[in-house]
């Protein structure tokens, strides 16, 4: 069995499935990196305006965004968030409701930041980086930022003990199935 994924844009597989936390953790790093990336084209564009560069860079930041990004969030919310409520602790409740919370939030800021990147990938004459799509990168950074850090730093943690070897098998296939579709 094929135990491991490449997410578009990014060579390196990250952990197989059978280590369903470690390629959440990955994928996490991807997060950070794609993040950094939409920094540095922001960055780009102001300093360059709109070339080659900033069309590939943005290309990569919509692969991550609109493909690995999603089911990221659907392996939490259908594995790590029940796990995490059963347990009936008041403060991971809480913590739990926020991540799920900031969840919808990056549904919905996408498509406002999605739409920007597609016209600098597509349009003869991009238009140009504004205030407000400053303003559109500068948040989407700050809060996929700070979501990471709290999963990494409360949910994660209080999480990876709860699974069996049993579940983490049946946790990691689960996961690799509905990526094949």
């Amino acid at each position: 069995m094929n135990t491991t994924i490449s997410f578009p844009g990014f060579a390196a597989p990250v952990a197989g499935f059978d280590a369903p936390f470690d390629m959440l953790e990955g994928c996490h790093e991807r997060v950070l990196r794609s993040l950094d990336l939409l920094e540095r084209l922001v960055a780009h564009i102001d300093a360059q305006g709109h070339d080659a560069a900033s069309r590939s860079a943005a290309k990569d930041v919509l692969r991550y965004f609109d493909r690995a990004a999603p089911q990221h969030h659907e392996d939490e919310e259908r594995h790590v968030f029940p796990a995490l409520l059963a347990l009936g602790d008041a403060r991971l409740r809480e913590v739990v409701q926020q991540l799920q919370a900031e969840h919808r939030r990056f549904n919905e800021a996408w498509p406002r930041l999605r739409a920007r990147l597609e016209d600098w990938v597509h349009a003869p004459t991009p238009a140009p980086l504004d205030a407000d799509a400053r303003a559109d990168a500068a948040a989407f950074i700050a809060m996929n930022r700070a979501h990471v850090a709290l999963e990494e730093q409360a949910a994660y943690p209080a999480a990876r003990p709860l699974f069996s070897d049993a579940e983490l098998a049946r946790m990691g296939a689960e996961m690799q199935d509905r990526r094949r579709g």
